[in-house]
């Protein structure tokens, strides 16, 4: 007897990601969720450097000012709530500083650059079609950064022009990466405050978009988060409290799902050792000056040592 709805996946035969691999993650709050795997096991990532990003125009717009070096200026901020803004970014960067914001942005504007050059995955999580569009500026921003809502129009993006935006990204950045490889994933994350309905619409443009521009031939790949969620997962006692995000139980079932998919079968045994790491980093012992102890410690510091060795970009 099955008891649980099983998405059919299989190994990735080509490409996969391995510690000698450079991974991009960018997009909504669960790309965050799948990058906090890669940090805790070492591999060589960078996770949205602008902060998290909802819907393709807004990763598009900074995968194009970072590979143009289309640097931020004054007129690119808002002051608001005392606090400095760039509606291109999310409201992590935000700072009382105006000149330490530009530093941050066009600082990150250069590491993105410098990443996209040198990546050999991206990973894409979309979490929404609907857009906000800037009034005075006729843009389409990332975040609203809560300034009034009438300076604001709502929109939601067609199945075209999310196509469009993920083809321009791609295309983008294969002009200075012609070897990159694109995996693209929907955020199960479900964006009730646009409506329930809405939600799903939004769900099914990000999903038959995507699959406009997905081709293993061309090195661009869907992997079904969401599916994963919402079929196999159906159960609120997968979700944070408030009923939309997935909890700890969800997000390490999709990552074994990702790992099962996409990490080369001979890293298994360094991300066990790395594991074995940074669960006795964070031992916390009853008697911190026990002889125990201290051999304890004396250890670990030697297997951090031996791993460093054979991979000198491991930081614990």
């Amino acid at each position: 007897m099955k008891l649980q709805t099983q998405i059919p996946l299989k190994e990735q035969p080509h490409n996969q990601i391995d510690y000698d691999s450079k991974v991009t993650l960018l997009g909504s709050c669960f790309s965050e969720n799948i990058g906090d795997k890669f940090e805790y096991f070492k591999f060589q990532s960078v996770v949205n450097p602008f902060g998290i990003l909802f819907h393709p125009l807004a990763i598009e717009n900074l995968v194009t000012r970072s590979i143009n070096k289309d640097y931020y200026t004054e007129e690119d901020l808002h002051f608001h709530n005392e606090l400095w803004c760039c509606l291109d970014a999310h409201s992590k960067l935000n700072n009382t500083s105006k000149e330490e914001l530009l530093t941050v942005l066009n600082t990150q504007i250069d590491k993105v650059c410098e990443q996209l050059h040198n990546t050999t995955h991206i990973i894409i999580t979309l979490g929404t079609s609907w857009v906000y569009r800037h009034i005075s500026s006729d843009a389409i921003v990332a975040n609203c950064h809560k300034l009034p809502q009438k300076q604001f129009l709502k929109e939601l993006l067609s199945v075209e022009q999310i196509s469009e935006s993920l083809e321009a990204i791609v295309s983008l950045v294969r002009s200075i990466n012609s070897k990159v490889n694109f995996i693209f994933t929907v955020s199960p994350v479900r964006h009730t405050k646009d409506g329930f309905v809405e939600n799903t619409q939004s769900k099914s443009h990000l999903i038959t978009a995507i699959h406009n521009v997905v081709e293993p031939r061309k090195q661009n790949y869907y992997f079904p988060s969401y599916e994963i969620m919402i079929d196999e997962l159906r159960d609120y006692r997968f979700y944070e409290a408030d009923m939309l995000h997935p909890n700890s139980v969800a997000i390490n079932y999709i990552w074994d799902k990702f790992k099962h998919v996409w990490i080369l079968e001979n890293t298994e045994l360094i991300m066990q050792d790395v594991d074995v790491i940074q669960k006795g980093l964070k031992h916390k012992p009853f008697n911190p000056n026990s002889e125990a102890h201290q051999l304890f410690v004396t250890k670990l510091q030697s297997h951090i040592k031996d791993l460093c060795i054979k991979h000198p970009h491991f930081k614990f």
